[in-house]
């Protein structure tokens, strides 16, 4: 793939006029699916792909079109000719970008992240033995995503990521179920087997009649799943320098009133360990790690190339929406064995969902768990419970009601596929609270 991008770089360069310049930013992926339903196979498929964003660039002007390439140099070739008369087209009754920052200092780079990947029947093996007896509902994605970049100056950056996703849910009747994940660089069919069985053994627990608690503050563990989802939320806007130079990030306090979350939060935004490209759009590389809050502490924003041109800051290679690709968490030291007893009376949430600000500016969050979530007493579960709202601050959930961090952090993939597999991740522990706020 790498060869082909080189030829349509080529081909783009031998189209220009003038002082013209490009930004070609090149997609490829060849990916294999199999969906699940009932511990049986229900559809297999393969999809290659090839995708070209070309923007061509005079003086302050811009124009981009997407375009969808076969592979075949004669056929990408007309279609890049094409593709840049309409651009020139488009062009002529654009207005200028006062914001427009590209790369002037050409930067080459070639990453590959990840190793061999499953065959589609080892996957078939792995996810069939651990749904034996069991009703299984899911999807496995896997293969290798190619991400280029290319400018008129000569930079070319190339990024080969190889990873796998297994999405799944253990139904035990009706809605109820226990959802899980595994996903990774590298197959390992014993950690799958492993994660399959722990999931597993909460579901006979779903058998149980269902509680409701009263609203309340209650001691609570957030499973990786369930924090992740909480970070999700802050990473909106939470991490750009945009949102804080217009007062609209969720880490107000923090910026202007001196507030801290728990010593045992870090967040890092962790380019080097991710999946994602080390480059943006802009041609601007991405350092192998930004530090977004340190030990409680908020530290550095994510910088994208039109903020950097809008207040005059350098950027740190952020994407235009300036949230995170490869969010990373520090762990803790609770062993992932002992939460249960850690918990000791309270409430297992395993996933949350239907997430949303109830109060940006003051921090706070509300939404509903989801799936198999428990009641514990004394390091047992009781019984699954019935659905709950929470709204709390993230300066009591990672601030004053964080206890504790769970040793073993879960790797979550985003399962998104609408225009292609998404590269994001999040590399993140469990959370124990000693108190989270359940309205209804």
């Amino acid at each position: 793939m790498r060869e082909h991008f080189e030829a349509v770089t080529r081909d783009i360069a031998a189209a220009l006029k003038g002082g013209e310049d490009f930004l070609a930013n090149y997609r490829a992926e060849d990916s294999t699916f199999v969906r699940f339903n009932k511990s049986a196979v229900r559809q297999g498929g393969h999809v290659h792909e090839i995708e070209l964003a070309l923007t061509l660039i005079d003086g302050r002007r811009q124009a981009e079109e997407m375009l969808t390439l076969s592979g075949r140099a004669h056929d990408d070739a007309a279609r890049i000719a094409r593709a840049m008369e309409e651009l020139r087209a488009a062009i002529a009754a654009s207005p200028e970008d006062p914001y427009l920052l590209v790369n002037e200092t050409p930067r080459n780079s070639e990453r590959r992240m990840g190793g061999a990947m499953p065959s589609p029947a080892e996957v078939l093996d792995a996810v069939l033995t651990a749904g034996r007896g069991r009703d299984l509902v899911g999807f496995f994605a896997s293969g290798p995503v190619w991400t280029g970049f290319a400018n008129a100056r000569g930079q070319f950056n190339w990024d080969e990521s190889h990873s796998f996703n297994a999405d799944w849910s253990f139904y035990a009747g009706g809605d109820k179920a226990v959802k899980t994940s595994h996903a990774g660089f590298d197959w390992d069919a014993a950690a799958f087997a492993r994660t399959a069985e722990d999931a597993a053994s909460r579901v006979p627990a779903l058998a149980r009649p269902p509680m409701t608690i009263p609203p309340g503050e209650v001691r609570a563990y957030l499973t990786p799943a369930a924090l992740g989802e909480i970070l999700g939320m802050l990473s909106w806007g939470g991490f750009g320098l945009a949102a804080h130079r217009t007062r609209a990030t969720i880490f107000l306090r923090m910026i202007e009133g001196g507030a801290r979350l728990n010593e045992r939060v870090t967040l890092t935004e962790a380019t080097a360990l991710g999946a994602a490209p080390a480059f943006q759009r802009e041609g601007f590389l991405k350092p192998d790690a930004v530090s977004l809050i340190e030990r409680g502490v908020y530290r550095d924003c994510l910088v994208s190339p039109r903020s950097a041109a809008e207040y005059g800051v350098a950027t740190n290679g952020a994407s235009r929406a300036e949230v995170p690709a490869s969010l990373d968490m520090a762990a803790g030291e609770l062993p992932e064995a002992d939460v249960l007893k850690a918990l000791g009376t309270g409430v297992y949430v395993s996933n949350l969902w239907y997430l949303n600000f109830s109060d940006r500016s003051s921090g706070r969050l509300t939404g509903m768990t989801r799936f198999a979530s428990f009641w514990v007493e004394n390091g047992e579960i009781v019984a699954p419970l019935n659905v709950m709202r929470f709204d709390d601050t993230i300066y009591r959930m990672l601030g004053s009601e964080l206890e504790a961090l769970t040793a073993e952090r879960a790797l979550w993939l985003d399962p998104g596929t609408y225009e292609g597999r998404t590269l994001d991740s999040v590399r993140l522990p469990g959370a124990l609270l000693a108190g989270l706020r359940f309205t209804l």
